[in-house]
C-alpha cells in the first residue's frame, strides 16, 4: 500500500500505476469500506490519509483550504476554536478523511439547513491517471466562472481522480443551540408533526424522524440568537428540550445511527431513499426494520439484513442499496435505476479512466 505524502506524490503514484496498467484501490482512512460498490482486489493500494496539512485559513472570509487526509473530527475542532464550522455532520465522523466525505458526498442531520458538500465545496485540486494535479475553483465563496470538475468528484467514491486538496465556505456556530424531541405511537401523528414545523415560519436546521421498536421519534435542532430560539421553545411547549452536552449527545447518536447498526449486525445493510417530502410518510411506513428520515430533506435509511435488501419493495423513488456486506455487495444490485444521466456518468469515467484501472465498481457496482 502507497500513503503519499503531497499532491505531487499522490499523482506520481497514479500515474506509476496507470503506465503498469495496474488496477488501483483508492481510499483515505477506509472507513467507508462498507458503503456503495464492493472493494475490488487491485494490484495497487493508495491511501491519502498521509495528506493532513492545513494549507489555508481565513477566518474573516469565511474560507478554508486543506488536504484529504485530514480527519473530519480534527478540522470540525480546528474551526470551532474560532466559533466556525462545515455541517456535514458525516457518519463515521471520529475516523473519516475529509477526501472520503467529499468522494462519498457523506452528509447528515442539518443538510436541510445548510445543504450538501457540493453546497460547501468551493474549490479542488485533484491527481488524475495521468500524473496531472488540476486546479479548480479557488479560495472565493462566489466564484462562478467556466466549468467547475470538482464538483464532478463529489460523489464519484473515487473511480475518476484521486482528491489531494479540498477548499470549503465556512458557516459560523449559531449562538445558541437547542434541540426539541417528540415520542409517537403512530407513523401519522409524528407525520402530521411534521408537517405543522414545514408550514412553519421557523425554519429549523435540522428535522429527523426516528423509527424504532417503541414506535416513532421526531427530533429538532435549531439556532440562532436567544430571542429566535426562546420563540421555538414556546412554539414547541410540551417537547423534551435538549441543551448543551446532552444535544450533542444525542446528535451524535443520531449521526452514527447507521454505523452503530453496522457494528452490532455483520450482515446488516441500508437502503438509502431520496424522495419528496410528501413521500416520507410512505417511504417509513415501507421500512420494516428501524429506519431514519430526514424528514425535512427527504432522504431516508432503512436498515435490513442482507437477505431483505430488495429495493423493489420500496415506493417508486431514487434508491440505493448504500451499505452492506462485502459478499452481498459483489452481486446484489445496489442501483436498480441510476436514471437518464447514466449515460453521460460513464462517459465522464471513460474520459478519466479509459481502461477502468480506478476503484473498480464503486461507484454502486455500476462504475
Amino acid at each position: 500500500m502507497l500513503r503519499p505524502s503531497s499532491p505531487e506524490e499522490l499523482a506520481s503514484a497514479l500515474a506509476d500505476a496507470a503506465g503498469r496498467k495496474q488496477t488501483i484501490a483508492l481510499f483515505g482512512n477506509n472507513s467507508k469500506r462498507l458503503m456503495a460498490g464492493p472493494v475490488m482486489p487491485a494490484d495497487v493500494e493508495i491511501s491519502t490519509a498521509g495528506l493532513d496539512r492545513l494549507l489555508q485559513y481565513e477566518p474573516r472570509d469565511l474560507t478554508i483550504s486543506v488536504e484529504a487526509g485530514m480527519r473530519y473530527v480534527a478540522l470540525r475542532e480546528l474551526l470551532a476554536n474560532n466559533n466556525q464550522m462545515i455541517p456535514l455532520d458525516p457518519p463515521f465522523a471520529e475516523e473519516c478523511t475529509i477526501g472520503g466525505v467529499v468522494a462519498a458526498n457523506c452528509s447528515g442531520p442539518r443538510r436541510r439547513l445548510y445543504g450538501t458538500a457540493r453546497d460547501m465545496v468551493i474549490g479542488m485540486k485533484f491527481a488524475t491517471l495521468e500524473g496531472r494535479l488540476i486546479d479548480t475553483g479557488g479560495m472565493v465563496v462566489k466564484n462562478v466562472a467556466g466549468l467547475d470538475m470538482g464538483k464532478v468528484m463529489i460523489g464519484s467514491f473515487g473511480t475518476l481522480a484521486a482528491i489531494a486538496v479540498v477548499n470549503f465556505k465556512l458557516s459560523p456556530i449559531p449562538p445558541v443551540s437547542r434541540t426539541f424531541a417528540r415520542e409517537f405511537a403512530d407513523l401519522e401523528s409524528a407525520m402530521a408533526a411534521r408537517d405543522s414545523v414545514l408550514k412553519s415560519v421557523l425554519q429549523p436546521a435540522s428535522l429527523d424522524l426516528l423509527k424504532t421498536e417503541r414506535g416513532y421519534r421526531l427530533v429538532m435542532q435549531v439556532g440562532g440568537n436567544q430571542a429566535v430560539v426562546d420563540r421555538y421553545t414556546r412554539e414547541f411547549a410540551g417537547a423534551e428540550v435538549f441543551e448543551g452536552e446532552s444535544e450533542d449527545r444525542l446528535w451524535s447518536e443520531i449521526r452514527e445511527f447507521v454505523p452503530a447498526f453496522l457494528r452490532a449486525n455483520a450482515d446488516g445493510a441500508v437502503v438509502r431513499v431520496r424522495c419528496a417530502l410528501s413521500e416520507v410518510g410512505a417511504v417509513m411506513a415501507a421500512m420494516s426494520g428501524p429506519a431514519l428520515a430526514r424528514a425535512g430533506s427527504g432522504v431516508c435509511y432503512g436498515l435490513v439484513r442482507a437477505g431483505e435488501t430488495a429495493c423493489s419493495t420500496l415506493p417508486h423513488c431514487s434508491k440505493v442499496v448504500e451499505f452492506g456486506p462485502q459478499e452481498m455487495r459483489e452481486s446484489a444490485e445496489l442501483w436498480p435505476e441510476p436514471g437518464s444521466d447514466f449515460a453521460m456518468m460513464k462517459k465522464v469515467k471513460e474520459m478519466f479512466d479509459p481502461q477502468s484501472l480506478l476503484n473498480r465498481r464503486r461507484l454502486y457496482g455500476r462504475i
